[in-house]
């Protein structure tokens, strides 16, 4: 039997109210405690407190894109993962990868896919 994971912190950055919430609540389900944040910007905010496992952002967003937040994320805490979203299609996904997100989904997002690839990303995580 697998020991009972600690709870685990993610940072939920998405400007479309609808995708936030379902995200957020799915998160929740899932047994992890969420932070989130409705622009890049305050995105950058909740960065500065520090201590998540894991971060999810859109890419394109206002005051701040996703490609900003991934940019600043991995210079300050190159170890946390990155999985960035977009419904926008290939450049804003090129322009996420070359800043070092650790995976790009295109909407809408499957939440069997996002459990997944978060199980996976926090289980190598607690590896480390």
């Amino acid at each position: 039997m697998k020991k009972a994971a600690k709870k685990k912190t993610i940072l939920v950055i998405e400007d479309d109210p609808d995708v936030l919430s379902t995200v957020t609540k799915q998160l929740n389900y899932m047994g992890h405690d969420v932070i989130s944040a409705s622009d890049g910007m305050e995105g950058l905010k909740s960065l500065e407190s520090g201590g998540f496992d894991l971060v999810i952002t859109d890419i394109v967003m206002p005051f701040i894109s996703g490609v900003g937040v991934v940019t600043a994320l991995k210079e300050r805490m190159p170890n946390v993962p990155v999985i960035a979203m977009t419904g926008y299609g290939k450049e804003p996904e090129a322009a996420a990868m070359e800043k070092k997100a650790d995976l790009v989904l295109a909407k809408p997002i499957k939440m069997s896919v996002l459990k997944e690839t978060i199980d996976r990303f926090l289980e190598d995580k607690d590896e480390e």
